[in-house]
């Protein structure tokens, strides 16, 4: 025999020792019976094609199985599962596909163009009206007095400067109780402005009187030293008891009265005012 047959032949004697068993444990035996073959040791079961170059199925002695002929096979329209527990191939039940390991996050793709403007929603019912906010000034009252004519006499010291007159006002929380004294009925936070023509140098001061006596309120010193200017304040004053009394008066400490000027800025003939002008804020 030729040194090529004899090649072939030791390569297809595993497959044929195989088939030959095979046959033999069938014919042979008059009762059915499992048909086990044992890989040897450090070796596989192989099955190859008719021209012994590709291997069909491999069985290793590890127990993994191979078929490389599915790397080449052409595509099929079945999947083939295997029990969990035996095993055992067949096809897979609806839904048994297993799925593969969750693949890495792929990079976000970018942002596709804005969508159209969506269609404006119906009008939501109005709410409820809120409470009325109260006004930033509530009430307000202007006294005057004309010179000559009204503070006929000067003014002592610790004495109040008469506005006898009364102007426009608004409200009725500020009024007067008498020609010196005026009413602040409400508890609250009063703008307090006026303006008086005296002859000499001197100082004026408001008053405020919460029911113990009138107190002179320091921050509100104002005064002239000479010339011909008058006397002009501008304050805040806050009350916190209900019928505060406000005046306006020569300090209590001054050394000498005030003369309230009559007809100043002559030789003009025309009475000149003094005004107090009271403003409630809140």
């Amino acid at each position: 025999m030729k040194q090529g047959s004899v090649g072939m032949l030791r390569q297809h004697r595993p497959l044929a020792i195989t088939i030959s068993l095979l046959f033999a444990g069938t014919m042979g035996a008059a009762y059915a019976a499992d048909v086990q073959i044992m890989t040897p040791l450090g070796g596989n079961f192989v099955v190859k094609d008719n021209s012994a170059a590709n291997i069909l199925l491999l069985v290793q002695g590890t127990g993994r199985v191979t078929i490389p002929y599915l790397t080449v096979a052409g595509p099929l329209n079945r999947v083939v599962c295997f029990d969990s527990v035996t095993g055992q191939l067949g096809q897979c039940a609806p839904g048994a596909l297993p799925l593969g390991p969750t693949g890495a996050t792929g990079a976000a793709g970018a942002t596709g163009p804005a969508g159209a403007t969506g269609a404006a929603g119906a009008t939501g019912a109005t709410g409820a009206t809120g409470p009325t906010g109260a006004s930033a000034i509530s009430d307000f009252a202007d006294f005057y007095a004309l010179m000559p004519g009204n503070n006929a006499a000067t003014v002592a010291p610790g004495a109040d400067v008469e506005f006898p007159q009364d102007g426009p006002g608004s409200g009725g929380a500020i009024t007067r109780t008498t020609a010196t004294a005026f009413n602040l009925s409400a508890p609250g936070t009063y703008q307090v402005m006026f303006q008086v023509s005296v002859t000499e140098a001197g100082q004026l001061v408001l008053g405020l009187d919460s029911g113990s006596g009138v107190v002179e309120l320091a921050y509100t010193v104002v005064g002239r030293d000479t010339g011909t200017n008058q006397i002009v304040c501008m304050a805040v004053v806050q009350t916190v008891v209900v019928n505060s009394r406000l005046t306006v008066r020569n300090p209590a400490s001054a050394n000498h009265a005030l003369t309230i000027t009559p007809n100043a800025g002559a030789p003009i003939s025309s009475p000149v005012s003094a005004h107090l002008v009271i403003t409630r804020l809140r």
